[in-house]
Formats: structure tokens, sequence, C-alpha cells
């Protein structure tokens, strides 16, 4: 039997079969799968524990890191109100941390060799020096910023303003014996190319002085006169830490030698791009400790301080002045900058880097937290390889936002604790030398500070006042961290970003040649896979 509908008996069935399906769906039955369904309450909080879990999962590593933040601040205030430990002991304590201060540092050296082999060679001459350009403008620019915006907020919040009678006296005066202006910028100079490349992975040079004096005979035509002279001769020194000026620079120059060389230098390429890939490997595994680490760093910092209140209430305003000027920069200005260049969300960019931020906090070092962030610019946010392992591990070194805005803070802070009234050119030069001298700080620890003796020196003031820097060291260097790496990122996302709009004409141009290329019949000795693997990749 063959059943028939006109059209007007279709319409209808099919409209009621909808409306059928909608009272089922309203009623809460499941009608064939049907996707508007609703479940009941019992596989609507199965899927939501499910949805739950997957979010865990994903963001697992995330979660970690910042409980590892919150678990070392409480772990940390809790030994230091229910046991006073040794010296020894404190040591003991913080074990668990400085394990993974040695892993990352075990794992910089031939990530940042590789990386910059392999960026070099694989950028053409032409986008090396474009993109160089862009990066050092960025860099510069945006150090110069953060310099001003804590020039500013020191002149505002006036930190240190009547109060050295009562700041001077709490600190032991650890002094940092300072260098001349010209002294540090000539190391700055001897460290880009080291003598000694082997040594320059664990040693840098330095300028240190010896006082020396010399008679000099003066004869006046009636007698001779003796005059004895003094001169502070400089002498240079081995300084222990890994010169990674010298080593950025060498890495640099031989990817673009081996790139000169073509095929020859193909094999030597890829044996840097496996080595690099093989570090990441084990980047990868770190990451898992990375938790634990941070929570015993954190904790074993708290547990260390003297007495935290008090360096809060006399050292509140430089503290606050610090933070602020972090703030600012690493939430408005960098983001800021991001969003004009690329027109994208900063902030979904920043949401991929947690991790890193988290990690460049408990360590306070842009040289340490350098593998994780290569690792999570790149699979998080997908910033290409070649810019990342270019562009990140120069940007750990000469690109110091952070440690900028809290020189120029701390040498305001200085001035108004010795009643120093600093005018207009003492001003520029504290903005130039800050911005210049970042540069040379050490991605370490307190490496800011140790460059800060040179501004003090260049506007003279008195550099035994540094003691009260480190006393606050310990929460200062890990914001101004954060912000170094933030920097860092930011600064690969905008040159990817640029690099595509200026790859697309040449590729434009590279994809029609092809084209041509592939209208002719090639001879065969070309067709040889072994020979031609462009033009046998054409052949289906």
């Amino acid at each position: 039997m063959v059943i028939t509908y006109t059209p007007q008996e279709s319409g209808l069935r099919s409209i009621s079969n909808r409306n059928s399906s909608h009272r089922d769906i309203m009623a809460g039955k499941m009608t064939n799968g049907a996707p508007g369904a609703q479940l009941n309450p019992k596989e609507d909080s199965v899927r939501r524990s499910a949805a739950v879990k997957r979010f865990v999962m994903k963001n697992l590593l995330v979660i970690l890191t910042v409980s590892g933040v919150i678990l070392g601040v409480i772990l940390g205030v809790s030994v230091r109100s229910t046991t006073e430990l040794s010296l020894t002991s404190k040591l003991y304590f913080a074990f668990p941390g400085e394990l993974l201060i040695r892993m990352l540092k075990m794992v910089i050296i031939p990530l940042v060799v590789c990386s910059l082999v392999c960026g070099a060679a694989s950028l053409d001459t032409r986008a090396l020096g474009r993109l160089g350009v862009v990066a050092i403008g960025y860099f510069l620019g945006t150090t110069l910023v953060a310099s001003s915006i804590g020039m500013v907020l020191a002149f505002a919040i006036k930190p240190g303003l009547g109060g050295a009678d009562n700041v001077n006296d709490l600190f032991d005066d650890q002094v940092i014996e300072p260098k001349e202006v010209t002294d540090s910028f000539l190391d700055l100079a001897r460290n880009i190319f080291p003598s000694n490349l082997v040594a320059a992975a664990f040693i840098s040079y330095g300028t240190v002085y010896k006082n020396v004096s010399w008679s000099v005979k003066v004869n006046n035509g009636s007698q001779v006169v003796e005059t004895l002279l003094h001169e502070k001769l400089p002498i240079g020194s081995d300084v222990d830490g890994m010169n990674i000026l010298g080593l950025i620079t060498y890495a640099i120059a031989f990817g673009i030698a081996l790139r000169k060389l073509g095929k020859m230098g193909e094999e030597l390429i890829r044996f840097f791009d496996v080595f690099n890939e093989g570090t990441m490997v084990i980047v990868s595994w770190v990451m898992w400790y990375a938790p634990l680490g941070i929570m015993f760093l954190i904790a074993g910092k708290i547990i260390d301080i003297d007495d935290p209140l008090l360096l809060a209430t006399n050292l509140g305003k430089y503290i606050l002045c610090c933070l602020v000027g972090h703030v600012i920069h690493g939430g408005l200005v960098l983001p800021l900058i991001y969003f004009v260049v690329t027109r994208k969300n900063p902030y979904r960019f920043l949401t991929g880097i947690i991790t890193p931020l988290t990690t460049a906090f408990g360590t306070a070092s842009s040289s340490a937290t350098l593998p994780l962030m290569i690792k999570h610019v790149e699979e998080v946010n997908g910033v290409d390889k070649t810019i990342s392992r270019f562009i990140l591990p120069i940007g750990a070194t000469v690109n110091m936002d952070g440690a900028a805005l809290f020189q120029t803070v701390a040498t305001v802070f200085i001035a108004y604790l010795n009643n120093v009234t600093l005018n207009v050119g003492q001003i520029f030069t504290i903005l130039v030398t800050a911005t210049a001298s970042s540069v040379g700080a050490a991605g370490i620890p307190a490496g800011g500070v140790l460059t800060l003796a040179i501004i003090l020196e260049a506007v003279g003031l008195p550099t035994k006042d540094i003691s009260l820097i480190l006393a606050v060291d310990w929460l200062i260097d890990r914001s101004c961290t954060v912000v170094n790496v933030e920097g860092d990122a930011f600064g690969a996302g905008i040159l990817d970003v640029l690099n595509k709009r200026y790859s697309k004409p040449q590729d434009l141009v590279v994809e029609h040649e092809l084209q041509e290329v592939n209208t002719y019949e090639a001879p065969k000795s070309l067709l040889d896979p072994e020979r031609s693997s462009l033009l046998s990749s054409q052949k289906h």
C-alpha cells in the first residue's frame, strides 16, 4: 500500500510534529536526542561536573602555581608565628625552592644559545634587521615610559620626605661599592664581546678599583720638587654570574653565519633546532615541580624577614610608590601598547601567561622564568617559534621596565631622605641613566639594586642608603620581575603580529613564483628527491 500526502497535509503534519516536540521539551523529556532537550537535574549536574573537570584539567598547572603562591604566604606566616628557626633551619626549609631555581638555571644556557641560533638562522637579513629595530625601539620606549611613571609617582607620593631620622637608623649599612658611570658602560660593552666564550657561561667582566700612588719629580730650575700623586685605577676582574649578553651576541652572529653558509650550515641548524626542542621537553617536566618550589621560596623569604611590620611602617610610601607604578605600567600601559599595535585583547593574552608571571613572582628572576615564558607564549598564545625564541631571550636581558621604574623611585626616595632637591638636569639624568643602566642589569634576584649605585653616583647622592632598598628588595624585586617578563611577552606578541603583516606581500610573491616554476618541466636530475625536495613535493 502506498500512502500519499497532499502538500497541505504534509505541512500540517510537520507543524504538529514540531508542536509535539516543543511540548516534550517543555515537559523535560528527551525526544530522540533533540539538541534543545532539557536535562533532568541528575543529568544536568553530571554535565556540569564534567565541564568543571575539563576546565580544571586544562588549567591545572595555572591553578597549582597560583595555589603555591597562596600556600607559601600562609605557610611562611604560620611557621614564623609559631616557631623560631635557626639560620641553618631556614636554609633547610627553603631547600625545595632552591632546587627550582637550580633546575630553571640549568636549562638557560642551552635554551638561549640554541633558540637564538635557530631564530637568527631562520630569519632573512632584511627581516632580522627590521624586527631588530622594532624590538630595540619597543624595549627602549617602554623602559623610558616606566622610568617616567616612576618619576611622576615619586614626586606625587614623596616617599622618604621627613623620614630620614626614623629610617636611617633601622638598618645596617650594607654599602655597595659604586662604580664610575663611564666604567659601568664600558663593562657593558666588554661583556657584549667576551674574550672567552666558555668562561662567559659562568663568569662576566666587572671593574674594581685599586688605589695607586707614585711620585713625580718636577724641576723648577732652582730645585727638584718631588710630588706624590694618588689615583683610583680601574682594573678588570671576574665576577660570578653568567655573561648572558656575550652569549646572546655570539649566538645571533653564529646563526647569521650559518644562514650565509647555505646548505653547508643546514645540518648544524637542524642540530640546534632538535637540541632546543629537547630542552623544551625538559622545561615541561620542570613546570610541574614549579608550584612546590614557588611555595617554599615565598615561605622561606617571609620567615627570613626580621620585622615585616616595622619595614612596612617606615618604608610604606616607598613600597606603595613602586607597587602602584608597576600596576599602572603592567596593567595599563603595556596592554594599551599591545592593543594599539595589534588590535587584539591584551588581557586575553595575559591569561595565557599566568603561570610564567606567577613563577616570576616566586623566583624574582627574569632569566629563570625564560624557559616557562617561551613555552607558554608559543603553545598558549600562538606566537611563532621563530619570533619568540629570538626575542624573548634578548628581552630577558635588556628589557627591564620594572627595574627602571623601581630605580627611579628609589633615587627620588634617597634624595628626599637626604633633603636634596633635584633640579631639572638631575631629573633628566636619572631618567636617561635608569633607562640605560637597566639594560645592563642582571636577570637575577636583586640585579636592579646593583645598578642603582650608578644612578646615585650620576646625580651625587650617597650610595650608603642602598641598604634601605635592600631591606625591602625581597618584595619590590618580585613585582619588578613580573613587569619585566610581562613586557617581554607583549613584545614577542607585537613582533609576531608585525612580522605576519610584513611577510604577507612576500608570501604572495613567493607563491606566484612557485606557480611559475611548476609550469615548466624540470630536468630529471632535479626531480631526484634527494636533490630537490621543493620540486619533488609538488608531485602527487
